[in-house]
């Protein structure tokens, strides 16, 4: 069992890009235990939350959903065993363009409002996000009024 935990981790960790997406598969894996601690961050892990997460991921990521679920996996994995989110950020400075690492903001503000409550917590980790991946703070503030004239339609 831990031998096939190793090798699902290790073919999200390769660094050539995945075909559907475009972004390699480390990068990928970063992203996800990004929006995995935003979940995460303000104590609660609630279903619109992860009904969220798992459509973030699908549709940006054209997965399955059984590909879906085992990246929440190894990105719930991951995120616990992290110490800080330098880790993640450094993987995304790497791999992903400037427009690339917008859709990661983007989708960090989507996980934030998920459950319909934006928490200081939740609004914290996009601002730092942000900073590390080099997203000037009007752009930031532009996403999230984006993602909140989003909600506000539907």
């Amino acid at each position: 069992m831990l031998q096939q935990l190793r090798k699902m981790i290790e073919s999200f960790s390769r660094e050539k890009p995945d075909n559907r997406s475009g972004m390699a598969d480390e990068a990928r894996l970063a992203a996800a235990a990004l929006l995995v601690h935003a979940m995460l961050i303000d104590g609660t892990r609630d279903e619109a939350e992860m009904r969220k997460l798992k459509e973030l991921l699908a549709k940006n990521y054209h997965l399955k959903e059984s590909e879906t679920e085992e990246l929440i996996d190894l990105a719930t994995r991951e995120d616990s065993r992290a110490v800080d989110l330098y880790g993640f950020t450094r993987r995304l400075n790497r791999d992903l363009d400037h427009e690339e690492r917008l859709k990661i903001i983007e989708m960090l503000w989507e996980m934030a409002y998920a459950d319909g409550v934006l928490h200081e917590f939740e609004e914290n980790l996009v601002w730092l996000v942000a900073e590390l991946v080099h997203i000037e703070p009007r752009e930031r503030i532009r996403l999230k009024q984006i993602v909140r004239s989003k909600l506000e339609k539907s």
